[in-house]
């Protein structure tokens, strides 16, 4: 039969990804993330997410075998959760399930990105991006700016399903997901008018800046509006960008799991790019924008490498806000200050650490002590989300020591 060698080499690998699942550890992780999410923490949690994978292939185990390309899908995340367990699980959560995406189709707003890649490493999926601005008046915002129309090829998701069930029959149960929707305003607008461009069209057209962030707000919400209707939302999170979602206090009352609203999930929002903004702009440009969005939402993470220690009288205007970014750039002793006991701590330790020519130990044990340390002074409840890895110089082993650290650390 066709596809037969892909489907043994799938199920070999299925059945041992199960029999993780299975292992009580599994339930003791969702439960020690429940307590974080529930801001009652007994201790750190550590994720480690956005792995440079092209430098993780130890003992050829990320190699894929199927021929394929759906096979190859499923065979690429198998491997890497059989991988990662192996040596940096931290605080990871294997499910007893295989997702199946359903077949949604989005038509977004209508834009192309027009840009320039430069790759210091071919296999590498983290390249410098230079983009074109593509907007240059309020008459633009509203020609190019299109409206998202959401679409469900219900054909092709059974299709996939029936597929995955001829793979994995026996082995794990299946489960079609839905979308697990990213509405950051400013992130796209900084592909489309580049950082620059953007900044700059904040100073000196701020008419067609509020005219750009309304019409993406407003688009989002009809979005939203149709992935409700039609039932192609995603449910019972394990991850919101990086972070493990377990929680009690998702889904909302009266969950339907065929029909999931926004109530009953996470969302992440971030403006990378307003680091470099006032707080006042901070607030009139993303705050004001997205604060019907994350009204929706049953929880909000929000932050990503943005620093908002200074920000924190903004952010704290975020509904259904539980969990604050602080990164690398952000001062601890400020960020812990401003958000104490009201929320979790979410600590992003600096990958530039393991990304040299040489890798120092006691400077990762050091800045992960001084953050625990801080929090435990604040009452924080904290997490550690290692992220954005973009290179290890091809010594994998140092993820390994860096989980070894971070785990020593938070169970310490």
């Amino acid at each position: 039969m066709e596809h037969e060698t892909d489907r043994i080499i799938l199920r070999e690998l299925a059945a041992r990804v199960a029999e993780i699942a299975a292992l009580p550890v599994q339930e003791e992780k969702r439960r020690l993330w429940r307590k974080l999410n529930g801001l009652e923490p007994e201790r750190p949690m550590v994720t480690i997410d956005q792995v440079c994978w092209n430098e993780m292939n130890i003992e050829d185990k990320l190699t894929l075998r199927c021929e394929n390309d759906e096979c190859r899908a499923y065979e690429q995340n198998l491997r890497r959760i059989l991988l990662q367990w192996e040596y940096f699980p931290v605080d990871m959560v294997v499910e007893s399930f295989i997702k199946v995406p359903k077949a949604v189709r989005n038509s977004a707003f209508g834009m192309s990105v027009k840009e320039h890649t430069l790759a210091a490493f071919e296999s590498n999926d983290v390249v410098s991006h230079k983009f074109e601005n593509q907007f240059n008046s309020v008459d633009d915002v509203m020609t190019k700016i299109k409206m998202p129309v959401v679409t469900h090829d219900k054909a092709e998701t059974k299709r996939r399903m029936e597929f995955a069930s001829w793979l994995f029959d026996g082995l794990m149960p299946l489960r079609e997901e839905g979308c697990d929707p990213y509405l950051s305003l400013w992130d796209p607008i900084a592909q489309w008018m580049s950082v620059e461009g953007a900044l700059y069209g904040l100073v000196d057209n701020p008419d067609m800046m509020h005219a750009l962030a309304k019409r993406m707000a407003g688009g989002y919400i009809v979005m939203l509006d149709q992935l409700e209707e039609q039932g192609l939302l995603c449910h019972s999170q394990a991850l919101i960008h990086c972070t493990g979602a377990f929680t009690e206090d998702l889904p909302a009352p009266g969950f339907d799991p065929a029909k999931p609203r926004t109530r009953d999930i996470w969302m992440f929002g971030l403006a990378q790019m307003f680091a470099a903004v006032s707080p006042a702009m901070f607030e009139e440009y993303e705050i004001e924008y997205m604060k019907p969005i994350f009204e929706r939402f049953g929880l909000v993470y929000y932050g990503c490498c943005d620093p908002l220690d200074g920000k924190m009288k903004e952010v704290r205007k975020i509904p259904h806000l539980r969990k604050i970014s602080m990164s690398p750039w952000a001062n601890k002793e400020r960020g812990a200050e401003e958000i104490g006991k009201d929320y979790v701590f979410s600590n992003k330790p600096n990958p530039a650490f393991i990304a040299g020519t040489s890798f120092d130990q006691d400077l990762v044990r050091g800045d992960l002590r001084t953050t625990r340390e801080i929090c435990s002074r604040r009452g924080c409840p904290l997490e550690f989300i290692f992220k954005d890895i973009s290179t290890l110089c091809n010594r994998p082993e140092r993820l390994k020591q860096w989980a070894a650290i971070a785990m020593e650390t938070a169970e310490g």
